[in-house]
């Protein structure tokens, strides 16, 4: 085990065990440690980061999950809020084109000006671009109603009835998915398909995503995409970086075997190696349902037991590929490209659970904006193809290869490329299996659990815990949802929580919608 920084506080204070180093993690311990709080966070890997962690190989870097980094505002709030600032740690690119998204035979770029995006709607839909000022307009409204409902927890259904909440509730657009609304603005389904895609960004169908979801794309458009130099794994290092100058004490290579309970109260955890450790409160970032199947004891759950998760809906999974390359490609950073009848590619992964012949698929060619993630003159390759999770009946052992070969010859069809297999110097593959058995991801979900209505706000599992006292969850599988945007919230409302239990002053900010 290995344990990164010192602890500053002094030996009366409140001591805080958190599970897992993940963004969710990492944050916590630093919102808590500016606040006198004693932390100890321990992580199984030998790395900080989770799935926004990276891994290097033969001078290649490779972010393992999120690469978009969207309302950077909310990563900026976690490091104002204790008495810091982010681009002291950080060096960030807002990117422009912000992506591009390849559909049938056309390339459409969603520019960083709004302006600039609307041109290339008029391009390839003439006459259509104003849709996009009424999209932005009533978005923006929605937008400013809901981020009250995911800057706060939900520890009941009486919550949504708060003055600050209620207002939200008609933007919920409930019944609707997120098509449906997008096609209210963009009748043209083509056109309304390239602002839907960010439902991916949760594992979900944009056929059956809540439309309220729909302001994804918006916050794009709105606030920009933000790469960060070095990688999005920077952004956990960096939270851990300034939460050990706060006095946090960071372990990895520290398994957790279990929560260690007083009755209904976590009192603390067990390592693997037999160490325990007791707290005032424990802070779970490991993944929801796989904490809930292997770090409680057996019988103790009885709202989340083990039955009760089979039946819960998980987002899907991903094969992805990581690829050192001999040379660059002319590729943007950030490229989409839509299976050529996206609609049935969308079917097989989350209402068939089978694998797709035509596949659609996302390239990260960060290397045209980053230098340092690739030896001089290569580049580092980041590929990803939606799949089932391992509720679908696909023996990934077995087709893996296929999955492989299907995605060089995406790249011959629909990029042009078709010497990408010939220029590879390094590779790593993830499955959906990968990401079960190597990143305790359960089911190989790797969104987490599923955005639908029945798992949202306090149906959701809550921030302050409600099968344990003294527990406390952030990550994606809790309150406000996947994605890092949201992690970042889930660490600041647990931090808050956890905060007003200690009857701890601290600084609170307001982000412009």
């Amino acid at each position: 085990m290995k344990s990164l920084g010192s602890t500053g506080a002094g030996e009366s204070a409140k001591r805080v065990v958190i599970v897992g180093g993940g963004p969710g993690g990492v944050a916590s311990a630093l919102l808590l440690a500016s606040r006198g709080v004693r932390v100890d966070l321990f992580e199984k890997q030998d790395r900080l980061g989770g799935r926004t962690g990276c891994h290097e190989i033969g001078g290649y870097r490779f972010d393992i999950g999120p690469t978009f980094l969207m309302m950077k505002s909310l990563l900026d709030r976690i490091f104002t809020e204790s008495g810091l600032r982010s681009s002291d740690y950080l060096d960030f690119v807002r990117l422009d084109p912000m992506y591009e998204v390849r559909f049938d035979d056309e390339v459409f770029r969603a520019c960083d000006r709004p302006e600039d995006t609307k041109r290339e709607i008029e391009r390839l839909f003439p006459g259509r671009s104003g849709a996009m000022d009424a999209f932005l307009k009533r978005e923006r409204a929605r937008f400013r109603r809901l981020l009250p409902a995911f800057q706060s927890d939900f520890p009941n259904a009486l919550r949504s009835l708060s003055p600050e909440i209620l207002p939200a509730l008609p933007h919920l657009s409930l019944g609707s998915t997120v098509i449906d609304n997008l096609k209210r603005y963009f009748t043209d389904e083509k056109l309304a398909l390239l602002f839907s895609f960010q439902s991916k960004y949760l594992g979900m169908s944009a056929w059956e995503c809540p439309g309220a979801f729909s302001m994804l794309s918006f916050m794009e458009h709105e606030h920009g995409i933000y790469h960060t130099k070095g990688g999005l794994a920077e952004i956990p290092q960096a939270l851990a970086r300034a939460a050990r100058e706060c006095g946090a004490r960071l372990h990895t290579g520290a398994a957790v075997r279990r929560l260690l309970l007083d009755g209904r109260r976590v009192a603390g955890i067990e390592l693997e190696n037999g160490e325990k450790h007791f707290a005032d409160s424990v802070v779970l970032n490991a993944d929801f349902a796989h904490a809930m199947t292997h770090l409680v004891p057996d019988g103790a759950l009885k709202k989340y037991t083990p039955e009760k998760l089979d039946r819960m809906k998980f987002s899907c999974s991903t094969f992805m590929m990581h690829l050192g390359i001999d040379g660059l490609y002319d590729l943007p950073h950030h490229c989409i490209v839509f299976a050529r009848d996206y609609k049935r590619n969308v079917d097989e992964i989350f209402k068939l659970n089978r694998g797709s012949e035509d596949i659609s698929f996302y390239v990260r060619n960060a290397s045209v904006t980053d230098p340092t993630l690739a030896p001089p003159g290569k580049s580092s390759l980041y590929i990803l193809v939606p799949t089932p999770n391992l509720d679908g009946d696909i023996d990934w052992d077995a087709v893996r290869e296929r999955y492989r070969g299907l995605v060089f010859k995406a790249f011959a069809d629909r990029l042009g490329i078709d010497d990408l297999e010939s220029r590879i110097e390094v590779e790593k593959l993830y499955t959906p299996k990968t990401w079960n058995e190597d990143l305790d991801i359960f089911k190989g979900a790797t969104f987490n659990l599923s955005h639908c209505l029945s798992q949202m706000a306090w149906k959701r599992p809550r921030n302050r815990f409600e099968e344990f006292s003294n527990c406390y969850l952030v990550g994606g599988g809790t309150h406000p949802g996947s994605g890092l945007p949201t992690i970042f919230e889930s660490a600041r409302i647990a931090s808050n929580l956890i905060s007003d239990t200690f009857g701890l002053s601290y600084t609170k900010t307001e982000i412009a919608a």
